[in-house]
């Protein structure tokens, strides 16, 4: 497991009976985390909590305000700021385990930078939400092509961009990433890297339906196709229960088999102040020949 231990913004403080209990820079909220099977104290008696999500047993749920606390507020990673705000489905906006991913990101974009100054890093950001591994990738000098078809999101992402300085480097484009692929290799671009968080389930706007375990595999190969020659890397994140990250694994190497370089997959997950390490989804990450010493 690769383990985001390096925020000062954000920590878990305890975990219990299916609930994780968070601090974001001094505002503590109570969310479900379907990997918490372990019971300890009574998280929901615990004082000072700004606010706790409920779920509804119809589906769904609301968040339960029990302190006043700004609607939205920021959180800094190192030199990337993001917008929180509590939504709907117990979201923020943020996934601080995938920190991770951030810094190996960036550590691929500035290796490639220095042996090639000359060249742009192009990268293709699908899924992208609001925009954190496209705000990490464009502090390190990357051109990023950010996806989703959400536009409320792609609204988020460009608040993240401004907030860490990165508003240039981003282009935002609001539709179905799996046409939006298809139509960029009719147009025959190429990218250095791509990155993908796709959902397990999933409707596109014209009433397509997306299932990641039919579906992957083929979109996978179809975004090979957009890679150059000499590709950075490939990185896809599931929060998909039961996927392994092995099978990640398999799927890239598979995939993207006419291309050099090494593949590897890990569980990503955070610290909690109980001493534990709480797992919160996987990656699969392709580094192209002569990349990531």
């Amino acid at each position: 497991m690769k383990v985001a231990d390096d925020w000062e913004d954000y920590k878990i403080l305890a975990t219990s009976d299916g609930m994780k209990l968070e601090d974001w820079k001094g505002i503590t909220l109570l969310r479900p985390d379907p990997q918490v099977i372990w019971k300890g104290r009574d998280l929901f008696a615990v004082e000072g909590i700004n606010a706790v999500y409920r779920r509804s047993p119809n589906g769904g749920g609301q968040w339960e305000r029990r302190k006043s606390f700004p609607s939205e507020w920021t959180v800094s990673h190192g030199d990337l700021t993001f917008l929180i705000k509590p939504m709907g489905f117990k979201h923020t906006g943020l996934f601080p385990e995938q920190a991770v991913n951030w810094r190996i990101m960036r550590k691929l974009i500035a290796e490639a930078r220095a042996l090639e100054p000359e060249r742009k890093i192009k990268v293709l950001n699908l899924f992208a939400y609001t925009g954190a591994a496209s705000v990490a990738c464009a502090k390190e000098g990357a051109e990023v092509t950010h996806v989703d078809a959400a536009r409320g999101m792609v609204e988020r992402a460009g608040e993240n961009a401004r907030l860490s300085g990165v508003e240039s480097g981003i282009r935002y484009i609001v539709d179905d990433c799996v046409k939006f692929v298809s139509r960029e290799i009719r147009r025959n671009n190429k990218y250095d890297a791509v990155i993908m968080d796709p959902p397990s389930y999933g409707r596109g706007p014209g009433g397509e339906m997306w299932k990641l375990e039919r579906d992957l595999y083929g979109f996978v190969r179809s975004c090979a196709e957009l890679l150059c020659d000499k590709p950075l890397f490939f990185l896809i994140n599931s929060y998909t229960t039961g996927l392994q990250p092995t099978v990640l694994k398999n799927l890239i190497r598979l995939a993207l088999s006419r291309f050099a370089g090494r593949t590897e997959a890990y569980e990503v997950g955070l610290p909690t102040e109980e001493g534990i390490e709480l797992p919160c989804g996987a990656s699969g990450l392709f580094i192209g020949e002569g990349y990531g010493k």
